[in-house]
């Protein structure tokens, strides 16, 4: 999954590739799998030692609900545009001021893009936080682990926290502290 900088002609040069989605398989520390091909389509301009790239990215992601566990895509199509500058080994000297355009750079080594990383690194910006299913995802029942969007169940989810026995001693007699129940 390399782009070989040294194959480009002219100053700008149109570039489609389209990979598997075995290409791209789950890494540690992943939220999300790579369900359906990548197709990336971008420009390449060049100037001097800089490459910048602009273009797209399509493809279908499959993440894992954080509510419910359960497994569902998610379409993305991603605008791209990148500045890589040629890799050189930080010397560790003097002080520098991280600015906005730093953070749409990136870097190439032996004249060469890793369009692989390109693609792991924009999925995963894009992958959220918390991924859900839907806005309204009712999770599991902390008591039995039955999915609460597909069925219901009658636990008792209700739990008296033994460190709050102290401020139970100040409420009125025959009152009970409840915690409500989300969902």
């Amino acid at each position: 999954m390399l782009l070989d900088l040294r194959e480009l002609r002219g100053s700008e040069n149109r570039i489609e590739r389209s990979y598997a989605a075995t290409a791209f398989p789950i890494e540690t520390g992943d939220e999300y799998a790579v369900a359906d091909c990548v197709a990336l389509s971008f420009a390449v301009r060049q100037d001097g030692e800089k490459y910048s790239l602009c273009g797209f990215l399509r493809t279908t992601v499959q993440f894992s609900c954080g509510r419910c566990l359960e497994p569902y895509k998610v379409g993305i199509d991603l605008d791209i545009d990148l500045m890589y500058l040629p890799y050189r080994v930080n010397s560790g000297e003097g002080e520098f001021v991280v600015s906005d355009d730093d953070l749409s750079s990136a870097f190439y080594r032996e004249a060469q893009i890793d369009l692989g990383q390109l693609v792991r690194e924009q999925l995963q910006l894009v992958a959220p936080m918390k991924p859900l299913c839907r806005n309204d995802c009712c999770g599991l029942c902390p008591v039995c682990g039955i999915s609460l969007n597909v069925d219901s169940c009658d636990c008792e989810t209700s739990w008296d926290d033994p460190r709050l026995e102290g401020l139970r001693a100040l409420l009125p007699s025959g009152s009970r502290m409840t915690y409500p129940r989300k969902g």
